[in-house]
């Protein structure tokens, strides 16, 4: 029986990978780990040979030519046999003790024969190992504690708060229930899979215990600020995929405090495409950050509405030069407090 699916997209990760794979290692025979190799020109594809070799009841290496992140999401969601699903970036890790924790919950639903959450929650760690500091981000505002809840039940997100994919534990069926497909040859999947499943969520269990160390520090990490703004096509791209996933009419009539955070969800990224197409500077960037607002306003008017009149991404998109110094300098004022990369 294997209650938890581990999946490790990696692209040349030879030189972190195996701390990923190890941190995962003491669930077991409780677990799977799928290691998809995308295409890795480095030693990538010994590592995960190895892995399986070594503990061929827990680890199976994927190898498949390059897609990019969602194309291994997609991989690992295809082949996962166990209860409920988690992906782990080749760079991040978990902490043990929370790991064991949930899967201990896992299976104690399971063989009381409870009605098993769609959804388990997690804090998690920003962790900037080489500088020798973490933030954790928890959800203890939010959720009520080690107790089944429906999204009727959560209270308010602080502005910092939002649910991204190394939060989230998703029951498999739900995942593959709604419909969720990552692009391929895209950064920042991880929106939209962390957005798309949630009106399938009816149960909901939040652990308040960090369970992921989400690694800050690579120069090529896909959400430094220099290489987000190399790649702000991909950034717009899936911005408008999550903003049409998903109709939020029909959500709110079941879940309206739901629908009020997938609308914030939005807004976020937004705010994120803006704000980065402004410190681009060019003509072409402008005409971007209004072609992408006009591209909502076209879907949803009063989608369009909301987001400009009444959340942060409004904030966001300020007319002229002094809207624009605002802006940017109200990010960089939230990076200090944050500390995010």
């Amino acid at each position: 029986m294997k209650y938890l699916t581990f999946t490790i997209p990696c692209y040349n990760s030879e030189a972190y990978m195996e701390r990923c794979i190890q941190s995962l290692l003491p669930g077991g025979n409780d677990v799977e780990i799928i290691i998809v190799n995308d295409g890795s020109s480095d030693g990538t594809e010994d590592i995960a040979n190895y892995y399986e070799k070594e503990y061929p009841e827990i680890v199976r290496a994927v190898h498949k030519k390059n897609g990019g992140h969602g194309s291994g999401v997609n991989a690992g969601l295809e082949l996962a046999e166990g209860l409920y699903f988690k992906v782990v970036d080749s760079d991040d890790w978990l902490a043990e003790d929370a790991y064991l924790e949930l899967l201990n919950k896992i299976k104690t639903f399971y063989k009381q024969e409870q009605e098993m959450p769609d959804l388990f929650i997690n804090d998690y760690i920003y962790d900037h190992l080489d500088e020798g500091y973490t933030h954790t981000m928890s959800y203890g505002n939010v959720f009520p504690e080690q107790t089944v809840c429906t999204w009727n039940d959560m209270h308010r997100f602080k502005p910092s708060q939002y649910l991204i994919m190394h939060a989230l534990v998703f029951k498999t069926e739900v995942l593959r229930e709604s419909g969720v497909r990552l692009p391929e040859h895209t950064f920042y999947v991880d929106n939209l899979f962390a957005y798309q499943p949630l009106p399938y969520v009816k149960r909901i269990y939040y652990m308040n215990q960090p369970l992921y160390h989400y690694y800050l520090g690579r120069e090529d990490q896909s959400v430094n600020e220099e290489v987000l703004k190399k790649r702000i096509d991909q950034q717009i791209k899936v911005t408008d995929l999550v903003s049409r996933s998903v109709d939020l009419k029909k959500v709110k009539q079941e879940y309206p405090k739901l629908a009020v955070y997938m609308m914030r969800n939005i807004s976020i990224m937004l705010s994120i495409s803006s704000i980065h197409l402004l410190l681009i500077k060019t003509k072409e960037a402008t005409a971007k950050r209004k072609a992408m607002w006009d591209r909502i306003h076209d879907y949803d008017r009063s989608m369009y509405y909301r987001l400009r009149c009444t959340t942060l991404s409004g904030f966001t998109y300020l007319p002229g030069r002094v809207g624009a110094a605002l802006t940017v300098g109200g990010y960089r004022a939230a990076r200090k407090i944050y500390q995010f990369q």
